[in-house]
């Protein structure tokens, strides 16, 4: 049978299940077996390849990202880092909508986990914001939006995936999301400001109570210091930094802040193992559906088609790119998308001579973008469960937060100079620049 049929074959049969309801890696998986019964692999070759999907070192920083926001989470340190919210913008028009706003940029650089980002600020803020007369389909939007940054700023786990699977530099991809990232999380609060309920205004904080909110908050703050300044220093991996960063709250910051909950780590270590387990099995099957389909040439397929339309235009592919990428991203979650179609990544970064981080970031912000689109809408799903709310309310309530993500998408193609400045600045290696013959400053492709 002719790779063109097997690939449709495949994908239809991954959808089929998809829309039965059966969860997205036994769905990948179904589509793998079809395409290796109806092809020459073997079925020892699939097995092989969903083992060779997880054998990945660079991963392991994604438990330790995950155990550091469950155990910030459940210790209850959250209230601290929420109090400084509050006293840095609660006086803003839009109250505690731009609290949550302020809040995830601040808990995104410790979790790294959209999910995460999710269900904290659901259980912090969302009765808080019920009780002040928000209307709960706009707080299940605010809160699935805002939950998107972690998507983008240090240490985000869809990066990490990013960078593993497609052979780019972790930290330039970390530096090269904190523009996007801080986009998203402005254009957010400009949103609530201007068009979102005026909400309930606190009085301006005086400064002597937002340095004590920030005292009390200062032992948490240290986690993005010591998960970034030890990446980008050299000193850690992204996996060491993660561990590093869990040694510190079990070590520090729970005995000082929260000493009653020592006892519970062993849970929280658990429940973190047990939320990996969900994405792991997930890497594994998208790693052999990707495989498969770069087997069957659909990778090639795909990128001759993009290129018969862009030519070698550098943003007209990323556009295209975008455009995919927001379609697939309604139906599937960001890590298996990056999985399955880096081979076609890799052929149209180069075929457009696009820089690797560049093209990352605009993806990863496409793929965070599509966790608050319809039909799936990951972070939109679970706010609107957390909140209480019907999912068409709140996907009406989204509608108009999406110029803020398109704006930003835009933004991160059209100036890629502005994206990739902080790492260059930072860390040039990892954006293709290298040392000058003379010894001093760094030599960077335009």
């Amino acid at each position: 049978m002719s790779a063109p049929v097997v690939l449709v074959l495949m994908s239809s049969c991954f959808l089929f299940f998809g829309y039965l309801g059966v969860p997205v890696p036994f769905s990948l998986m179904a589509g793998v077996f079809v395409g290796a019964l109806l092809s020459d692999v073997s079925l020892a070759a699939i097995i092989q390849k969903i083992f060779d999907g997880v054998d990945s070192e660079a991963l392991l920083a994604i438990p330790f990202f995950l155990l550091v926001g469950e155990l910030m989470s459940s210790a209850n340190v959250v209230v601290r880092i929420a109090n400084l919210s509050v006293s840095l913008v609660g006086h803003i028009r839009g109250g505690l909508s731009q609290v949550v706003v302020v809040f995830s940029m601040f808990f995104s650089e410790m979790s790294g986990s959209t999910t995460a980002d999710v269900a904290v600020m659901s259980r912090a803020l969302g009765g808080p914001m019920k009780r002040e007369g928000y209307e709960p389909a706009f707080i299940a939007a605010i809160i699935a939006s805002a939950s998107t940054i972690a998507a983008l700023v240090p240490p985000s786990i869809t990066a990490v995936v990013y960078g593993a699977v497609g052979n780019v530099s972790i930290a330039g991809l970390f530096m090269a999301g904190v523009v996007p990232g801080l986009m998203i999380g402005f254009g957010l609060m400009i949103y609530c400001y201007f068009f979102g309920p005026s909400g309930l205004r606190k009085p301006r904080a005086p400064l002597r109570q937002i340095a004590f909110a920030a005292g009390d908050a200062a032992l948490p703050l240290m986690i993005p210091v010591i998960l970034l300044g030890g990446i980008l220093t050299g000193w850690f991996t992204p996996t060491e930094a993660g561990v590093v960063a869990v040694v510190y709250i079990i070590v520090v910051v729970i005995p000082a802040l929260n000493r009653g909950h020592l006892k519970k780590i062993p849970y929280d270590f658990c429940l973190a193992g047990l939320i990996f387990s969900l994405p792991l099995i997930t890497i594994g099957a998208a790693n052999a559906f990707g495989w498969m389909l770069a087997y069957l040439r659909g990778a090639i397929y795909i990128a001759d088609w993009i290129t018969s339309i862009a030519g070698n235009d550098p943003h007209l592919i990323m556009l295209l790119m975008v455009l995919l990428f927001t379609v697939v991203g309604d139906f599937i979650e960001p890590v298996p998308t990056i999985i399955i179609f880096m081979p076609l990544v890799n052929a149209l970064t180069q075929a457009g001579d696009i820089n690797g981080v560049h093209m990352g970031v605009v993806l990863i912000a496409t793929l965070a973008f599509g966790l608050i689109t319809p039909p799936y809408g990951l972070v939109l799903l679970m706010a609107s469960k957390f909140v209480g709310i019907n999912f068409a309310k709140a996907l009406r309530a989204a509608l108009p937060i999406y110029v803020v993500f398109l704006v930003t998408i835009c933004f991160t193609i059209y100036f890629p100079k502005v994206v990739l400045w902080l790492p260059k600045q930072v860390i040039p290696e990892s954006v293709g620049c290298f040392k000058a013959p003379g010894g001093t400053g760094y030599i960077c492709p335009n």
